[in-house]
């Protein structure tokens, strides 16, 4: 199993994830920067409602969110065969520089601080998209709470192993997303703009992982 598929990789990618939501939405004008469901619902609401200029704030980092997959994969295409930097870390480097770019941003430059998060965020989920060999999200949670409850059903009903072992799987990285979004939403609170330079020192240690297995 390649070190980006695993639990400790994964877990950590999670936490990162949660903190980054919890912070666009506490100090970034309650934007989401990763559950663009909650982003299309409240452009829409407002949209309708005339209010275009908040509209704004939550349709465009919808639109960021969509080109960070795009580069995302334009990265893997052009890279997965290089013998140098392994493609993933290249994203990894690229989301360090955005994130930390982003805790220098004074309030008057929210939206474009939350299109910088969504787009790091796509770039994450695009590029990270297995645990152990399954398919997961790592920046959000209705994917992997539908795949952890499906594989506990089945467990229930077969009591096989590589069941349960999915389910506990699915539901460690939603227990890890939730406790860095609550890590995210004290922290907000007390450092303010600056609390998403956490995020850039753990994609640091995701891309020394890799760095390590690669050596």
């Amino acid at each position: 199993m390649q070190t980006s598929e695993s639990f400790r990789l994964s877990a950590i990618l999670s936490f990162s994830g949660g903190l980054q939501d919890a912070y666009t939405y506490n100090v970034r004008d309650h934007v989401f920067a990763n559950a663009q469901t909650g982003n299309v619902v409240l452009m829409s609401q407002n949209l309708m409602l005339g209010n275009f200029r908040t509209g704004m704030h939550y349709l465009f980092p919808l639109l960021s969110f969509a080109a960070g997959i795009m580069v995302a994969e334009q990265i893997e295409y052009k890279y997965k065969q290089s013998r140098g930097v392994h493609w993933r870390q290249m994203t990894l480097i690229l989301e360090v520089i955005i994130l930390g770019l982003v805790g220098f941003m004074p309030p008057g430059l929210n939206m474009i601080a939350n299109m910088a998060v969504s787009f790091a965020c796509a770039m994450q989920v695009q590029t990270f998209r297995k645990v152990h060999g399954y398919g997961y999200a790592s920046t959000m949670c209705i994917g992997n709470l539908r795949s952890g409850t499906e594989s506990l059903s089945h467990y229930l009903r077969n009591r096989d192993g590589t069941s349960s072992t999915k389910a506990l799987l699915y539901f460690g990285i939603i227990l890890v997303f939730a406790l860095g979004a609550g890590v995210g939403g004290v922290l907000s609170h007390k450092w303010g703009i600056r609390t998403i330079w956490i995020s850039p020192l753990l994609l640091a240690i995701v891309a020394v992982m890799m760095r390590r297995e690669s050596e």
